[in-house]
């Protein structure tokens, strides 16, 4: 029997979760991850700022002569890390609109066309049925809505203390906290 959607159990597809400033399990520290997917069944994201300094040309052969060579790599998570998944991210009068899970044909489509930004991640995150729950109930991470400059801003750890930041006087204090607090 399937879970039904309730106002109590809010659906979290389209927004973000930020890992709690004292989250330290290193898959997920500092990360801002795009939840693509979250229902009965389970959740899905990418992580956003964990740039690998590479270019999908880089990855293999296939794509070093193709339209896709430039498109920047990001380690997704800790889920299937091999696996490739492309999105793309189209401009929209109120913000954007998302492709998740798209085809090298399809994003070299978006690419030729100029509409839209497209980024290749090696691996996802994911939580089985009832795990993200069970851990927001923990506070192990910060639900966030996207801001409309997401794609503007800097894509390394410094993205997660921006939105951080915007989430309210509590966590603005908490994201400037040092690494290292005997240095406070």
């Amino acid at each position: 029997m399937r879970e039904r959607q309730t106002p109590s159990k809010p659906r979290l597809a389209g927004t973000l979760l930020l890992a709690h400033p004292s989250l330290r399990d290193a898959n997920f520290r500092h990360t801002v991850i795009l939840m693509s997917v979250h229902d009965g069944d389970g959740a899905m994201g990418v992580v956003l700022n964990r740039p690998l300094g590479r270019k999908l040309g880089d990855l293999n052969s296939e794509f070093a002569a193709g339209p896709l060579a430039t498109v920047p790599l990001y380690q997704g998570g800790p889920v299937q890390d091999k696996q490739l998944i492309l999105v793309a991210w189209e401009p929209q009068p109120e913000g954007f609109r998302m492709h998740f899970g798209i085809e090298p044909g399809r994003a070299a489509e978006f690419l030729a066309e100029g509409s839209a930004e497209v980024r290749a991640f090696l691996g996802y995150s994911g939580w089985s049925r009832g795990q993200l729950e069970r851990e927001l109930k923990q506070d192990a991470w910060v639900v966030a809505e996207i801001p409309d400059d997401l794609l503007g801003q800097s894509q390394d750890t410094g993205l997660w203390r921006t939105i951080l930041r915007r989430a309210g006087d509590e966590w603005r204090l908490l994201a400037e906290e040092p690494e290292d607090t005997s240095l406070n």
